[in-house]
């Protein structure tokens, strides 16, 4: 049998009808694996090995499939005993925890290589979610880029927004829309925009001229094994905001991929696949790509919703016939 376990967030927290890794997690229990749950805190170092402080989690089947967030704290789950084993002796580890992308995540990434090293196949590569920030990694294929400045410097940030009238400021480490800011020409808060998000020039941001498209929609690509989902989500910005996350206010909708979407995923996916980047989202509004999603990759639900397609059962089929025990 099938050992697969998920290094995630705490269950209370997770949104019942939206989560990606519990379909994954629904997915695994259809095929009949073991399954175990950790959080970061679960992860250790002990006697020369790398250890999982682990819990077998089972979904309750009246919510394995509808997920209703009606359900009360604990009733659509159950867990096993806790116990410690060597995480090299685990067939698959999916590292679903969602960012911030911190020391703690790295600290995470430091344990799950070890598990790498001693057997485990590691989903995605920690060595590759330490090295592959979402937002510069998409830089590598300037081809598919807007025009963008990634800097600390106030003069070339303000420089750039001079040269193209309407920017998106970022941080490199936001998620969910947090942290994302719109200034048009003439921006009377430009120097607190730059300022606030540098903190005084002490972080690196990206400055990106505006893309028009997204006001019909920020599509999210998912990627598997190096090749794309032939639907994507497009995330529309609710009335007034320029974010297209559903964190942030946005709908989304169910869209086939256009020519120029299926370009991009099928340029960059032998690249994923090389650094062990199995499952990916990336970003595209209008005809850029604008980042590459790998720590915790979503709209798993929202897209088998809108198509009546299982992309959890899909990933898992891959990772089994990629899976090999030494």
């Amino acid at each position: 049998m099938t050992h697969i376990a998920f290094v995630m967030d705490p269950l209370e927290s997770l949104n019942l009808k939206k989560d990606s890794t519990l379909a994954m997690i629904s997915a695994a229990q259809k095929k009949g694996w073991q399954i175990s749950y950790m959080e970061q805190k679960d992860l250790a170092w002990e006697d020369g090995e790398a250890l999982g402080y682990i819990k077998n989690i089972e979904l309750d089947e009246k919510f394995a499939n509808t997920l209703d967030s009606s359900a009360a704290p604990r009733e659509w789950y159950k867990l096993g005993k806790e116990i410690a084993i060597p995480l090299g002796s685990i067939d698959i580890i999916m590292m679903r925890k969602d960012p911030p992308f911190d020391m703690d995540y790295i600290y995470t990434t430091y344990l799950l290589e070890r598990a790498e090293i001693d057997g485990a196949f590691v989903v995605n590569r920690p060595g590759s979610l330490r090295d592959c920030n979402e937002k510069f990694f998409a830089t590598k294929y300037p081809q598919f880029q807007p025009p963008l400045v990634v800097s600390q410097r106030q003069d070339i940030l303000r420089e750039f927004h001079s040269k193209h009238d309407d920017v998106i400021f970022k941080c490199l480490d936001g998620m969910g829309g947090a942290r994302i800011f719109r200034a048009k020409e003439k921006e009377p808060n430009l120097n607190v925009i730059i300022e606030t998000l540098t903190e005084n020039g002490r972080h690196p941001i990206m400055a990106q001229k505006y893309i028009p498209e997204i006001v019909d929609g920020d599509k999210r690509i998912l990627i598997i094994d190096g090749k794309p989902i032939d639907y994507a989500l497009a995330r529309i910005p609710m009335s007034g905001e320029t974010r297209g996350n559903l964190a942030a206010g946005g709908t989304g909708e169910g869209r086939k991929l256009t020519t120029r979407d299926r370009l991009i995923a099928e340029t960059i996916g032998p690249d994923l696949v090389d650094r062990g980047l199995i499952f990916v989202g990336i970003d595209v509004i209008g005809d850029f790509l604008t980042e590459i999603n790998i720590t915790c990759p979503t709209c798993i639900r929202e897209l088998d919703n809108h198509f009546e397609i299982n992309i959890a059962d899909d990933l898992l089929s891959n990772l089994e016939k990629r899976f090999t025990k030494p």
